[in-house]
């Protein structure tokens, strides 16, 4: 597969294919835009069904994150890493793995800064630190602002504040219906925040265990992974994987309003047009879940916690001023 004749190609600056032999790692790093500065973002370990599937997901999510940068105001570029196969990376993972990622984003001498993201962790983290000095998202312990998953759930709580607000003239979440696509870190502690503010909740994961502890946790309902898109509630909440918007999903939703924290969550960019077509509001996904992005980049940047604080908060009035203008 050629890299420029991707069709997630967008100009971007630089895709660099890191590998090491004593440990296995195969990785990709790719850096849309460093015009605002440097590219900045996680690196997640996934089991692609190819190569060619790793590549796309890295080109996809670093042009988003330049968008997620830019409309948080921060002076940050946009870029993301992958790690992937043979077999299940996830199962696979050492330290050893994480010391050579390290030394492969130490090589870009910091016009890529490495953070969390799927499938990786605080720990990693801090393994890739003591190969390199470009990483952001570090331990409480060691300095750093720890894990970010709770601070994107609360960016993302007040985008669906924002969208219920402006689509259902409401001021409270009590009694909204939304459905949860995904309870991992970020999905989990954003039903916590909902149930909290009244709301009722349908809630899919692939694991039943978490979907029972949120059942039992919060009196949610329990839906299928498949099928969740397509419940009768006011907002539906994507917090898994991304192109959940696509030509079969988006018929089947009954929601006037998706906000969520997925990243890509239109599958192609024709799908935002469809998705106004049924008249849903969409809260654009580097806008909502961008709280996490401004947690890490505050470690970097050397930001206290009242900034990232109203950075968080303010998303409300950002997707808000973003309504009103698409309208």
């Amino acid at each position: 597969m050629s890299v420029f004749s991707a069709v997630d190609f967008a100009d971007h600056e630089q895709v660099v294919f890191a590998a090491d032999r004593d440990t296995g790692l195969r990785a990709i790093i790719a850096i849309h835009d460093t015009s605002l500065g440097p590219a900045l973002g996680g690196c997640r370990i996934w089991s692609y069904p190819s190569e060619a599937a790793a590549i796309q997901d890295a080109l996809r999510l670093a042009k988003g994150m330049t968008y997620k940068a830019a409309v948080a105001g921060l002076p940050l570029g946009g870029g993301k890493s992958v790690i992937f196969g043979p077999g299940d990376p996830r199962q696979a993972k050492t330290s050893a793995l994480m010391r050579a990622m390290g030394r492969a984003v130490d090589r870009l001498a910091g016009r890529y800064i490495v953070a969390e993201d799927v499938g990786t962790t605080v720990a990693d983290i801090e393994e890739m630190r003591r190969q390199s000095r470009f990483v952001t998202g570090r331990d409480v312990a060691a300095g750093g602002r720890g894990n970010p998953s709770p601070y994107t759930a609360r960016g993302v709580f007040q985008g669906i504040r924002a969208a219920v607000a402006h689509r259902l003239g409401r001021d409270t979440l009590d009694g909204v219906r939304v459905a949860v696509q995904g309870l991992g870190n970020v999905g989990a502690a954003l039903c916590r925040q909902l149930a909290d503010a009244g709301a009722r909740l349908v809630v899919a994961d692939m694991r039943p265990e978490a979907v029972a502890a949120m059942v039992a946790e919060t009196k949610a309902q329990a839906a299928a992974v498949d099928v969740i898109h397509a419940a009768e509630v006011d907002v539906f909440a994507p917090c898994a994987l991304g192109a959940c918007l696509n030509d079969r999903t988006i018929p089947q939703i009954r929601a006037p309003i998706v906000a969520g924290a997925a990243n890509n969550q239109l599958a192609e960019d024709r799908h935002g047009d469809a998705v106004r077509r049924r008249g849903i509001l969409y809260a654009p996904d580097y806008v909502i879940n961008a709280a996490g992005l401004i947690h890490v980049a505050a470690e970097w940047l050397g930001d206290d916690q009242d900034r990232v604080d109203c950075r968080i908060d303010g998303l409300y009035d950002t997707l808000r001023a973003i309504f009103e203008q698409a309208d």
